[in-house]
């Protein structure tokens, strides 16, 4: 069954895709200014939150499954914690995710590596599929390309464990894995302080 569209969650989906629209619109002019820089190579304060609304212009199987996923994980999260209470855990998720990318990138910067930006709502994503998972830990998924039922919890821990394998490996490039990581780490956080 297919979550009711909420209007926090419907309101996140038409500003990520005008954003989008919009990126397409001027090029990489947004990404200058709004993408997530690592410190001393471009970093704005804004960008923490700025950058959760930017996709990849080139791909738009990056907005399509980012806004899957806010659809899927976020109504159902919206329903139970309220308009302010959800867009609050949502961007606080953001937030702490571009928290810990900022962290990852000025050491990758020291070490040697080229700065680059970070840009999707991945990590506020995130941060709503471990929230669901906390919440309704026992409800069946079958997620693509699956060919069976897991239980939220599962898909969280599964997600969470792909995150940091690749993270650390290296496996997936141009992906910022620990920005997922953060969002989720930051949604625990704010979920357990609310308990």
């Amino acid at each position: 069954m297919f979550p009711r569209l909420t209007p926090i969650t419907r309101n996140l989906l038409i500003a990520n895709v005008v954003v989008y629209l919009l990126q397409l619109t001027l090029g990489h002019v947004l990404e200058l200014w709004l993408a997530l820089w690592p410190v001393g190579h471009g970093f704005m304060r804004w960008q923490l939150l700025t950058y959760g609304f930017l996709h990849d212009p080139s791909s738009i199987a990056h907005l399509a499954f980012n806004m899957l996923a806010l659809w899927m994980f976020g109504s159902p999260l919206e329903q139970t914690w309220g308009p302010k209470r959800f867009l609050t855990y949502y961007l606080v998720c953001i937030v702490g995710a571009g928290v810990l990318q900022l962290g990852v990138g000025w050491w990758m910067v020291s070490s040697g590596g080229m700065p680059y930006p970070t840009l999707g709502a991945s990590g506020g994503v995130f941060g709503l599929l471990l929230g669901y998972g906390m919440l309704f830990p026992n409800n069946r998924m079958i997620i693509f390309p699956l060919p069976m039922e897991i239980r939220a919890r599962t898909l969280v821990i599964i997600y969470a464990v792909l995150a940091l394998l690749m993270g650390f490996t290296g496996l997936q490039p141009g992906v910022a894995h620990f920005a997922h990581l953060g969002g989720m780490v930051f949604g625990s956080v704010m979920i357990r302080f609310w308990r």
